[in-house]
């Protein structure tokens, strides 16, 4: 079983984010889930996306990398949409990370570090319909991660917006979430 640190997206620590974390608890891993926005969400990625920008992004950042301080060596950094920034970093240059799950955004090569670390598996998921994702660079820099890493997957949902896989979001679609999940299940118990 895997420790897995899952950081959540502009709206904050939504029940369909929280519903996704117990899901992975459930098939019995251990599942760290800071609030960086100290008990806040928010129903729309416009307002969420407002108290991202209050607090500032690069505070953000350092605040999802500091709630890695603590873990084993040996954890899977996750992270939703916003929560990618500092999975993403942690991935690529905690020394003895696990894997990287991101959805919904990846962040291009050279940001964190030039490389993708030698042995860290990586799986990211988009959905097509997304417009921060497809038209953003975010799809561009998924494919650059996952050709740099040794195993690294990209999955794409057709039809699918911003923040599919959380079940109180406008855009969600349980079809493509429940496969994420099962795919995220899959990364988990093979790393």
């Amino acid at each position: 079983m895997a420790d897995v640190l899952l950081l959540h997206h502009a709206q904050g620590q939504t029940p369909g984010f929280l519903a996704f974390a117990d899901a992975l608890r459930a098939a019995g891993h251990t599942v760290h889930t800071p609030d960086l926005y100290g008990g806040e969400s928010f129903a729309t990625l416009d307002e969420g996306m407002a108290k991202a920008r209050s607090i500032g992004f690069g505070t953000l950042l350092e605040q999802g990398v500091a709630a890695a301080d603590g873990l084993p060596a040996e954890t899977v950094y996750a992270g939703f949409s916003l929560g990618v920034m500092a999975a993403q970093r942690l991935a690529q240059t905690r020394p003895g990370a696990r894997g990287a799950v991101l959805i919904d955004s990846a962040i291009p090569l050279g940001e964190f570090a030039d490389e993708w670390p030698a042995g860290v598996p990586v799986q990211v998921h988009g959905g097509e319909g997304d417009e921060f994702f497809m038209d953003e660079g975010d799809v561009d820099a998924a494919r650059a991660v996952v050709t740099a890493a040794a195993d690294g997957e990209l999955f794409t949902y057709a039809g699918c917006g911003h923040l599919f896989a959380d079940a109180s979001t406008t855009a969600y679609d349980p079809e493509a979430a429940a496969l994420v999940q099962r795919r995220v299940l899959a990364f988990l118990d093979r790393v």
